[in-house]
């Protein structure tokens, strides 16, 4: 390669300044999946509690974390934006 080519030539990123922001909201849905898995605990050891399967942590918290995955894989795939 030449010089000016060399010179022509801008580095950038792999992802685009979007499919960063993305990445931020899918990493924070899927930290609110895990915060609604939190709970459940019995105050004593030798105590069944059966509010450890709830709706919330059984069924919804699963499929927030699923989503947040998902979503994840959309910020890696989408096209960043021609500024051309």
């Amino acid at each position: 390669m030449s010089r000016n080519s060399q010179e022509t030539q801008k580095e950038t990123f792999a992802l685009g300044k979007e499919n960063y922001k993305l990445l931020l909201i899918g990493f924070a849905i899927i930290v609110i999946g895990f915060i609604l898995m939190v709970g459940g605990k019995s105050e004593d050891p030798t105590v069944f509690n059966p509010e450890i399967f709830s709706f919330r942590r059984i069924t919804l918290a699963p499929l927030v974390v699923l989503f947040g995955f998902l979503f994840e894989i959309y910020a890696i795939m989408k096209r960043p934006k021609d500024n051309a």
